[in-house]
């Protein structure tokens, strides 16, 4: 069934595994998994950003490189297959030219359609999180998963998927981590060490309790945005996401449909991440340009703040009314 994975890796010495510029816990998860899986070859690990502190619970996570491989005879890129999340690599000449020159594979498991302009090869299929789709692949192609892959992959499934709890956890989701456990993991050590690594600290609650008082409610309650300017990421991203503190605090209350949180970067950049209780999150963000799964998106666009705002409150009372 994946059988192009295996054609794909036939006589490459030196893999580069990319990351989007976006990391989260199921891209690391990815990444990871398949340097331990592809333990035959030399294996390089390349994120265009630092791997934030609160993802760190992942053994090997210091591993991701800030510097590209070109050396690398092949590139995997994991957990994206959008332009818009690639874009420090495309602007970059020489990494955007090994992308046209060197062969590419993407491993992909969002709903949203491809839109790369460089030559792959791909497995893209819509599942909750992308190590479930790497399980699916390494099992298909006989490829031995170790307890460390498996403890990688058990990870991005369960960050994915908010500890198999959200909208898109399927009963094969399950299945997958039961398959993952029985590699000899201890799904409560697991999470231990992610909620030790995950503290916060009393600085990063007193900002949460900021972020809280700037919510905005739209539509009588239903949208829920919040802003977070670029002093917020200069000081904040570092030590804990500001996205990640807030998203499910504006999912939590009462009536709120759509929860967004957007970010803004000096260059004109707005970038929003959307949760909803409804499954309409991708057609928010496919809006804007961007994607993602129907409970879960994102978008990127170069406007005024004030006007994504204006078209966010458009675009989503009238989905959830077509939805309704």
């Amino acid at each position: 069934m994946y059988d192009n994975f295996s054609e794909f890796l036939k006589d490459k010495q030196h893999i580069c595994v990319i990351q989007a510029e976006n990391p989260d816990g199921d891209s690391l998860g990815s990444a990871l998994a398949l340097e331990e899986a592809l333990d035959d070859k030399e294996v390089s690990l390349y994120c265009p950003v630092e791997i934030p502190k609160y993802m760190r619970y992942f053994e090997g996570w210091s591993r991701v490189e800030l510097d590209f491989a070109f050396r690398a005879d092949a590139i995997i890129i994991v957990d994206t297959a959008a332009t818009v999340l690639l874009s420090k690599l495309l602007d970059d000449p020489a990494i955007r030219n090994c992308l046209y020159t060197t062969p590419v594979f993407v491993i992909d498991h969002h709903e949203s359609e491809a839109d790369l302009d460089f030559p792959y090869e791909s497995i893209i299929e819509p599942l909750s999180s992308n190590c479930a789709l790497i399980y699916k692949i390494l099992k298909d192609q006989k490829i031995k998963i170790s307890a460390q892959c498996a403890e990688n992959l058990l990870y991005g499934i369960l960050s994915d998927t908010l500890g198999l709890t959200s909208q898109s956890t399927t009963a094969e989701d399950f299945r997958i981590a039961a398959n993952l456990i029985d590699c000899g993991l201890s799904i409560a050590d697991l999470e231990e060490r992610r909620r030790e690594l995950s503290k916060k600290s009393a600085r990063i609650l007193d900002y949460k309790a900021d972020l809280i008082k700037r919510i905005e409610y739209h539509l009588d309650g239903a949208l829920a945005t919040v802003l977070i300017p670029f002093e917020d990421i200069q000081e904040y991203s570092d030590e804990y996401n500001p996205n990640i503190l807030i998203l499910e605090e504006l999912r939590m209350v009462e009536g709120v449909q759509v929860a967004i949180s957007m970010k803004t970067y000096p260059d004109g950049k707005l970038t929003g991440k959307i949760r909803t209780s409804a499954p309409i999150a991708h057609e928010i963000a496919g809006y804007f340009g961007g994607g993602g799964h129907p409970y879960a998106a994102g978008f990127r666009v170069y406007e005024d703040y004030d006007e994504v705002i204006r078209e966010l409150v458009d675009v989503t009372d009238r989905l959830m009314h077509e939805n309704a």
